[in-house]
């Protein structure tokens, strides 16, 4: 993963981690989608973000988002490297097929990796 990549997805994290430390769940899962966009072509990171996920949505004690998260898991080990739908969330409440639109903040990142 480019440096300045990494340095993004870990600051993700690290921003979800404190707002579910705070409680503000809604916002550590913001921050986890973004680190998924980060993530998405690194098998290893992609299924953390996804684990990550999953243990947020356990935490929250949302079903959907636990039996999404665990199929998403497996499936992020196995393609990350083959094919991923650009921009998306990798939430549970998204189709996993679907690209979506990169924020801008990261597209500048993940431009700036594909570049190099």
């Amino acid at each position: 993963m480019h440096s300045e990549l990494k340095a993004s997805y870990l600051t993700e994290l690290e921003a979800a981690r404190v707002a579910e430390w705070a409680g503000d769940f809604q916002t550590a899962f913001a921050h986890l989608e973004r680190a998924h966009i980060l993530s998405q072509k690194f098998a290893l990171a992609h299924a953390a973000t996804h684990l990550r996920m999953l243990r947020l949505g356990w935490r929250t004690r949302d079903v959907r988002e636990v039996l999404g998260q665990s199929i998403r898991t497996i499936a992020a080990l196995v393609f990350s490297r083959i094919w991923v739908p650009v921009g998306n969330t990798g939430r549970a409440n998204v189709s996993a097929f679907a690209p979506m639109p990169v924020p801008e903040g990261l597209a500048e990142v993940l431009g700036k990796t594909r570049d190099q």
